[in-house]
């Protein structure tokens, strides 16, 4: 069940929508209801339209609507109407692309001037440990050619 504040909340998200159901004069059909599911599978809020042909009012066809979807009427004015439905489909991919937006925030916020000081500091570091080798294999040589001297 929606309280006052979320449905007001609702009314608002909905005033921006382009009007993507349409009822006609066969009234609420199978094909209707499916394309409504599908719909607020999608989107969760739409909003619909009764042509004047229909022998329905725009609260009747959303009454009809909600209780074959599971959806709850949102707000009715003259021939149009809005509908709303929960999509944990929806909050999944919306879940999904936040993380990944998150994760590419993550990489994209390492320093460019740090990650070259620390790359210049492991080269170094590299550079004396390979002299420091060099130079110890230099004294030990000298030690045996001293000693095969004596």
């Amino acid at each position: 069940m929606i309280t006052s504040k979320q449905r007001a909340e609702l009314r608002a998200q909905a005033n921006t929508l382009e009007t993507t159901l349409m009822v006609g004069k066969e009234g609420i059909t199978e094909t209707l209801i499916e394309q409504t599911v599908m719909q607020l599978d999608a989107r969760e809020l739409i909003k619909g339209r009764v042509l004047e042909t229909s022998f329905m009012t725009a609260r009747e066809a959303s009454d009809a609507l909600c209780e074959a979807t599971g959806a709850d009427g949102i707000q009715t004015v003259g021939s149009k109407f809005v509908i709303y439905r929960y999509s944990e489909k929806k909050h999944q991919l919306e879940a999904q692309k936040a993380a990944a937006a998150k994760k590419a925030e993550r990489k994209s916020t390492s320093n460019p001037v740090r990650k070259g000081v620390q790359k210049r500091r492991a080269q170094a570091k590299r550079e004396r440990e390979q002299k420091d080798e060099y130079f110890h294999q230099a004294a030990v040589q000298a030690a045996i050619d001293r000693r095969k001297n004596q």
